[in-house]
C-alpha cells in the first residue's frame, strides 16, 4: 500500500512534493486529473491525500467532497487560491488543512505527519501491518524480516540485495537510473562505482526470474535504468 496520493496537474510541483516526501521515507502516487486521481483516492487505501484545487477534468472541490464521502483520511488541500471563501469552502467538505502556494516542501511534510498522527491516534490503530509486506505475482517481500519468498520457496540474497530490490518494488512503474540507484542503497558509504548496481541486478535476476534475459520483475529502460514492472 502506498503512503499518499499527490492528485496535482503541474508536474514540477508534484514532483518536488513526492521527492520531499520520499526523503522522509514516504511512498507516493502521482497523478495529474480530478477524474483519475478520486478513481485512485477510492479504490486504493492511502494514508493521505493532497490535492489541488484547479485540476483537468473534475475540479478538487468535488473531488474533496466524493473522497470525504466514502474515505476516513487525512486530506490536504495545496493551492494557487488565496481568497478566504475557497478556504472557507475546503474546510466545509472535510479537508483538514489548506497550504497556499507558494509553498515550503518542509512545512508540507511536517503538517502531513502531524495530521497522519492524529488521524491514527483517533482510530485507534498504527500503521497497517501490510505495510511491512510487498506481493507481487509469486514474489513475496517481507520487510520486517527481511525474507524474500518467490512461489513459496526463501530465496537467499545479501543485505543490499534485498535493500535494492525492497527500493525498486516500493516504487513500481518508476525508472531509477543507476546513480539514482548507488545514491539511495549505497549512499556515503560506500567507495565503489555503479557498476555495483549493475552487478546486484545481475545477481537479483539469477535468484528471482525464471529467465533473467527476459525478466519479469526488474526491467532494463536502456539508456535510462531501472524499472520493476507489476
Amino acid at each position: 500500500m502506498t503512503d499518499i496520493l499527490i492528485i496535482e496537474d503541474e508536474t514540477t510541483i508534484a514532483e518536488l512534493e513526492r521527492d520531499y516526501f520520499e526523503l522522509h521515507g514516504f511512498t507516493v502516487e502521482l497523478c495529474h486529473n480530478g477524474d483519475e486521481g478520486l478513481r485512485r483516492a477510492l479504490d486504493e487505501n492511502y494514508r493521505l491525500v493532497i490535492i489541488d484545487l484547479m485540476l483537468p477534468g473534475m475540479d478538487g472541490f468535488e473531488l474533496c467532497r466524493l473522497i470525504r464521502e466514502e474515505k476516513e483520511v487525512p486530506i490536504l488541500v495545496v493551492s494557487a487560491k488565496k481568497e478566504e471563501i475557497d478556504k472557507i469552502r475546503t474546510f466545509n467538505l472535510g479537508v483538514d488543512d489548506f497550504i497556499t502556494k507558494p509553498f515550503s516542501p518542509s512545512e508540507l511534510v511536517a503538517r502531513a505527519k502531524a495530521h497522519l498522527t492524529r488521524y491514527e491516534r483517533l482510530l485507534g490503530k498504527s500503521r497497517p501491518a501490510e505495510q511491512d509486506e510487498i506481493h507481487i505475482r509469486g514474489l513475496h517481500i517481507d520487510k520486517g524480516s527481511r525474507r524474500v519468498f518467490l512461489n513459496g520457496e526463501e530465496v537467499a540474497i545479501t543485505t543490499k540485495e534485498f535493500d535494492l530490490l525492497v527500493f525498486l518494488a516500493s516504487h513500481p512503474n518508476r525508472v531509477f537510473s543507476k546513480s539514482d540507484l548507488f545514491e539511495r542503497i549505497w549512499g556515503m558509504e560506500s567507495n565503489g562505482d555503479i557498476a555495483t548496481v549493475t552487478v546486484h541486478v545481475r545477481k537479483l535476476r539469477g535468484k528471482l526470474e525464471s529467465n533473467p534475459k527476459h525478466p519479469e520483475y526488474i526491467e532494463t529502460v536502456w539508456g535510462a535504468g531501472y524499472r520493476f514492472t507489476v
